[in-house]
């Protein structure tokens, strides 16, 4: 039996520069933190006494007689990609909804290819999990997803992180004091909007957009450097960092026309007019979770506004993608 988890994550500036599409020309760079909200699958070998030969379980349960037959397409070519030749039982189990803007399906690949690894008895470095859960989404299921989900969900922290134009990703701690940290932690509420949507279908959209949006993508990058020193400046006001997210929501809206709808502009306005400096919502668009920077004597009048929608506690993630439980079986 083998249970690991791995994080979700909130991003901050610069999404939609980690796409291929955009940082094989242009180069890109986010920044962004990982959260304790995780991703878990629990894994053991299936003894052979059954008709099937995976069961699967998420949302659905799959029972099958071979990796060509599962429908789900993470655990079908994560499985083919490490040439799983034996019956695996697999649970997965979310702290957050999947559909939600968080890296939800990248902390999932990442979670079942670092499994899938410790069955086989191998360890693999964080750098080299997260380059191949980026083939696998990339280049195998085909997703239309950008490269910093599998980053965050593989090392966890806080972190800028630019992609290169030759391929390379280069991971940067963001490095703050302790005091400094916790504050600006205490200043961000996360609320649920309750609309779930499909990712993929949107993020398509951005990518065959790139061209036409190198203006706000370009921004959007600037946008890292500055919130960047906002953070690590110990003179800077971290209220800044509020007003600048602010900024980047509304350059963000213009990158598809699925980004935004009636009831996020509510959300947000809501916000604005209680007390939040800024916010954005976090993944590709269309529903999830919007982040709001509000300083902490005017969270409660934000909170009494927003009534309706779930707020969602959360800390930093410094782990990242790990094996809690490790009691493998052999044949």
């Amino acid at each position: 039996m083998i249970v690991t988890r791995a994080p979700h994550r909130i991003s901050f500036f610069g999404g939609g520069t980690d796409y291929p599409s955009y940082y094989r020309e242009h180069g890109g760079k986010v920044i962004g933190v990982a959260i304790d909200k995780y991703c878990y699958i629990t894994c053991r070998r299936l003894p052979p006494f059954f008709e099937h030969k995976h069961r699967i379980v998420y949302s659905k349960i799959e029972t099958v007689r071979s990796i060509d037959e599962i429908v789900h397409p993470s655990v079908r070519e994560t499985l083919r990609y490490m040439k799983v030749d034996y019956g695996l039982e697999l649970h997965h189990d979310g702290d957050i909804p999947a559909r939600s803007g968080m890296g939800s399906s990248s902390a999932f690949t990442t979670c079942l290819l670092k499994t899938l690894m410790a069955m086989k008895g191998r360890v693999v470095s964080r750098e080299e999990l997260f380059k191949k859960v980026i083939h696998i989404e990339q280049n195998l299921i085909k997703e239309n997803v950008g490269s910093q989900d599998q980053v965050f969900a593989a090392v966890g922290g806080f972190n800028q992180i630019d992609f290169l134009p030759n391929g390379r990703i280069v991971v940067s701690p963001v490095v703050m004091p302790a005091k400094r940290l916790a504050k600006f932690r205490q200043n961000l509420l996360l609320v649920f909007s309750g609309i779930s949507r499909i990712a993929s279908e949107i993020a398509k959209e951005q990518i065959d957009n790139t061209q036409k949006n190198l203006v706000s993508l370009h921004a959007m990058k600037g946008f890292v450097d500055e919130g960047y020193k906002i953070l690590t400046s110990p003179r800077a006001d971290l209220d800044d960092f509020g007003r600048l997210l602010d900024e980047t929501w509304r350059y963000k809206k213009c990158l598809s026309n699925q980004m935004t709808n009636g009831e996020i502009d509510y959300i947000y306005e809501t916000a604005m007019k209680n007390g939040a400096l800024g916010g954005k919502l976090l993944g590709a668009g269309g529903g999830g979770f919007l982040l709001f920077y509000v300083p902490r004597h005017e969270q409660q009048r934000v909170l009494k506004a927003l009534g309706k929608y779930l707020r969602i506690p959360f800390d930093f993630d410094f782990s990242g993608a790990e094996n809690i439980i490790y009691k493998p079986s052999y044949d």
